[in-house]
């Protein structure tokens, strides 16, 4: 299953780079000024979806873009064709695909590749993660206040759902540096190879977070939702981080919440 979905990433990958810096149509998803599809998202996703139902066609599928298609079978593949559109459309090179696959609930193993820099990072449940072959760990930042974080905003962000201002603004406040690239699946694949410390975005949807759930916990991180409960994927906030630094950050969400910040939307 592992092989399969790293030849899908990988030939979804090229397909994107065919179109990079390429695009001739750009529309507008679900009626959302920032949410955006392009040829590449759907002609990635079609290539994804092919392999994986020749391979294993009794399996379920769950796309970004095509969205869902039960399987007589409880496994459920996840897929972002490419996460990180709105980079990809202005030729900003961080986008990836990712490829998660879930059996009753339960992450078995997932794919992000960046064919940027032809990084291939994977995680199996129970047997590790790894950066092109080679084992990949969570970093060792012990505090908040020598962390790197990173995280994303929702489409929606002039609504200010969930406190989104808030809680960045009280994470600037806190660690060292934030960052924000644009594709939540590398978010969570360069907290697991420990190149940034820890994310939180209050609104993913399942595509976005499959596959970089497993590998930040096999890269020895956690995981949990702004409770610090267990993470659904099919829930919509996302707190991963190396592990020491989570109940800090979890202290962080909580408490921005009685932050007063007054958001006045643009006409």
């Amino acid at each position: 299953m592992l092989d399969t979905a790293i030849r899908a990433a990988r030939e979804a990958g090229d397909i994107l780079m065919h179109h990079y810096g390429d695009l001739r149509h750009i529309r507008i998803k679900n009626d959302q000024q920032f949410n955006l599809v392009t040829e590449a998202d759907m002609n990635s996703e079609k290539r994804i979806v092919e392999i994986l139902l020749e391979a294993f066609p009794d399996h379920g599928i769950l796309g970004e873009e095509g969205g869902e298609r039960k399987g007589s079978t409880p496994y459920k593949w996840v897929i972002d064709p490419l996460d990180g559109t709105t980079n990809f459309t202005h030729a900003f090179p961080i986008f990836s695909v990712s490829i998660g696959l879930e059996h009753e609930g339960n992450l078995l193993l997932g794919v992000i590749y960046d064919p940027t820099r032809d990084e291939m990072f994977t995680a199996e449940r129970g047997k590790g993660a790894f950066l092109n072959g080679e084992r990949i760990h969570v970093s060792d930042t012990a505090n908040i206040e020598e962390s790197m974080l990173v995280t994303g905003f929702p489409y929606n962000i002039r609504e200010n759902p969930d406190f989104c201002y808030e809680r960045f603004i009280a994470f600037l406040k806190e660690a060292q540096a934030i960052r924000r690239l644009g594709s939540a699946a590398l978010d969570c694949a360069y907290v697991a190879a420990g190149r940034l410390d820890g994310f939180w975005e209050v609104s993913l949807q399942p595509w976005d977070k499959a596959a970089g759930h497993l590998l930040v916990e096999e890269a020895g991180g956690r995981v949990t939702d702004f409770s610090g409960a267990p993470h659904d994927i099919y829930g919509l906030p996302f707190l991963g981080s190396n592990g020491h630094i989570h109940d800090a950050m979890l202290r962080v969400l909580e408490e921005a919440k009685s932050l007063s910040i007054t958001v006045t939307p643009r006409d």
